[in-house]
């Protein structure tokens, strides 16, 4: 097993741990497609039921696994999160050999704030602020090749996340402009990485219409999607079951759902 942890500089309070299956001459694997987790928590805190526990099912299924622990608030503001899933992402590509990853397969998982970063990723991932760290490597090494959202952050509009908004802006109060600019389903566009995403219809504190309004944005952009809503389930399920203190077999089914769409998936050319 392949378990370590980098720094992703120059962010050194930002980490990406492997866990992945060693390939040996007696296993003979072929390169792996790789999920990258990105836990949520309001871009204030990072949710260990969000990490381990997705990263190992997507280990089981046969992907290698990578989890992003990016900064929050107060070190959030300034395009912090985005830029390390850059980097992250990047850094998944540069060594696909020693992890046995197929570099033409980098997905990237997250949940409610970890989702709005795992959609910025796909959304934002030539935003200047990103590009300037990608200085001398191939253009678009950092675009995620899809991306799995769950229960995401999307809009700054009426429904969004007030808290996850405003730890990105970095401010109590900040202006409308500036947080249109992490309002995503405004900046979708034929470049985007397609995406899967699932929500539950009563989500009281990420409305569903986050998803909704993101898959408006996909499709009108041509961008390819899976959705999945489903009519009952609090915010936070993560995997849905006892192992996370959160029960819910009729939804817990997304993780299936999200394995084969990644099983599936065929890179354009």
């Amino acid at each position: 097993m392949i378990y370590n942890t980098v720094t992703l500089a120059p962010y050194e309070e930002a980490t990406l741990t492997s866990i992945c299956v060693t390939n040996t001459k007696e296993l003979r694997q072929k390169p792996r497609r790789a999920v990258i987790v990105c836990p949520g928590g309001g871009y204030h805190f990072l949710s260990d039921r969000e990490a381990e526990p997705i990263a190992v099912q997507f280990l089981a299924a046969g992907f290698a696994t990578f989890i992003l622990r990016y900064t929050v608030a107060p070190k959030a503001a300034d395009f912090a999160p985005l830029c390390q899933a850059a980097l992250a992402i990047r850094y998944v590509r540069e060594h696909a050999e020693e992890y046995n990853v197929d570099p033409d397969y980098v997905f990237i998982c997250g949940f409610s704030a970890g989702g709005h970063l795992a959609a910025s990723s796909g959304v934002l991932w030539n935003h200047p602020r990103v590009q300037a760290l990608m200085e001398g490597a191939p253009e678009g090494i950092n675009r995620p090749t899809g991306m799995i959202l769950s229960y995401p952050v999307i809009t700054s509009g009426d429904l969004a996340h007030k808290g996850s908004i405003r730890n990105l802006c970095g401010k109590e109060n900040p202006t409308q402009e500036e947080e249109n600019v992490f309002s995503l389903e405004l900046h979708v566009d034929e470049t985007t990485s397609p995406a899967f995403l699932w929500h539950t219809f009563n989500d009281s504190v990420v409305p569903v219409e986050n998803s909704l309004m993101m898959a408006s944005a996909l499709r009108k952009s041509g961008v390819p999607f899976e959705m999945h809503i489903f009519p009952d389930g609090h915010h936070g399920l993560a995997t849905c079951n006892e192992q996370v203190n959160s029960n819910n077999p009729h939804c817990e089914c997304w993780m299936e759902l999200a394995i084969r769409w990644v099983k599936d998936f065929v890179k354009a050319n």
